[in-house]
């Protein structure tokens, strides 16, 4: 994955606010939600490129990611919730 860009953002606060409750209604970080908002636009304007990195979804990495050929349900259970 290509080094993200960091950049300096200036906000009113109130659309700060708002876009940090957006965020965390769908567990995701405010430079998520900030990128997903952009993204959307770029696309919906027809200027997304072609070529981009994948977006991360929301929430906490699966536990199975700290595991390469290991899932959830091998190390905590079956898929029932039953151990």
């Amino acid at each position: 994955m290509a080094e993200r860009k960091p950049i300096l953002l200036r906000l009113d606060p109130a659309v700060y606010d708002a876009l940090a409750k957006w965020a965390a209604d769908e567990l995701r970080s405010t430079n998520a939600q900030i990128e997903m908002v952009l993204r959307r636009g770029l696309d919906e304007a027809g200027r997304l490129p072609a070529k981009l990195s994948p977006v991360r979804r929301p929430g906490r990495p699966r536990k199975d990611a700290d595991f390469p050929g290991g899932s959830d349900s091998e190390v905590a259970g079956d898929d029932d919730g039953s151990m």
